[in-house]
Formats: C-alpha cells, sequence, structure tokens
C-alpha cells in the first residue's frame, strides 16, 4: 500500500508526515510523530482517552484517519501547556487531585479546554454532560468536575 503525504498543522507547528491510508490518526501521532500524551484507551471511541482537537471540534483520535488531518489544524495535550508554564485547567485538575492512573487525564483536559473554549461559564450539570464521552475508572468524576468549574471560575477572573 502506498503511504500517503500529509501537511497539517499540530499545536500550531507547521508538520509533515507519511501514512498507510488506514492508519488513524492516534497511530500516527503517537507512533509517527512520538507524541504520546495522547493515550489509547479502547480503540472504538467509546472512552474518550485519545481525544484532541481536529479544527476546533473535539474527536477521538482513534476514530479519525491520519489523512483526515491533512489541511488540518490538530490540538493534543502537548499544546495545551508546558511542565514549567502549565495551563489553568492542568493546575486545577493537580490542586484538585482530579487524576490518579493518568490514562484519561490527558483527554479529558483537552476535552475541558473545548467545553471553556465553547462555553466559558458551563453549569456543573453542562460540563458533566460535556465530558461524559470521556471515562475514568480511577476518581469518580467528582474531583474532576470540580477541577473543571475552578477552572472555569479561574479563566472568568472570578475569585473564591
Amino acid at each position: 500500500m502506498t503511504k500517503v503525504h500529509v501537511t497539517t498543522s499540530i499545536n500550531g507547528d507547521e508538520t509533515e508526515f507519511l501514512c498507510e491510508p488506514h492508519d488513524t490518526l492516534l497511530d500516527v501521532l503517537r507512533n509517527d510523530l512520538s507524541l504520546t500524551g495522547t493515550k489509547e484507551g479502547c480503540g472504538s471511541g467509546d472512552c474518550g482517552a485519545c481525544s484532541v482537537t481536529l479544527n476546533g471540534r473535539l474527536v477521538c483520535s482513534c476514530l479519525v484517519l491520519g489523512v483526515e488531518a491533512e489541511g488540518a489544524e490538530v490540538g493534543t495535550i502537548e499544546g495545551v501547556g508546558e511542565a514549567d508554564n502549565l495551563n489553568v485547567i492542568q493546575e486545577k485538575f493537580l490542586e484538585h487531585a482530579a487524576l490518579q492512573c493518568g490514562i484519561c487525564t490527558p483527554g479529558l483536559i483537552v476535552s475541558t479546554q473545548a467545553l471553556l473554549a465553547e462555553n466559558p461559564s458551563p453549569t456543573e450539570e453542562e460540563a458533566r454532560y460535556y465530558l461524559a464521552g470521556n471515562l475514568c475508572r480511577c476518581t469518580g468524576y467528582d474531583k474532576i468536575i470540580r477541577a473543571v468549574m475552578d477552572s472555569a471560575e479561574t479563566m472568568r477572573g472570578e475569585v473564591k
């Protein structure tokens, strides 16, 4: 099978790669581009561990073909913050202990960022609904939702 040349932007950086037509975006990110922050949980779009944005829309990268990234803007967990300069969402996940094993965390943070870009003032119910596609086996979700709501307040400039 002939590999396909793809030109895209990942986290604001112009990127080119070759992939098989059947390779998922998740496989390309992890295996070809060494962006291993995006995790594979289920491989069928049911867990949200592989959540990324594609042209600003939240998607499961295990359900998107790498070739579909042609000309697109891809956002991954690596583009959210840096180790010495965390994003507010990352800080709040740490502050609220909204992570344990870490498999779901990158997808939840990317999903939270997408939610707050779309709706900077979500209700708790809206946040729970938006993040319903992200499964976590460890935390029980309450800490996650507290981190999301606190992130929203902080990003809006509200002081507790």
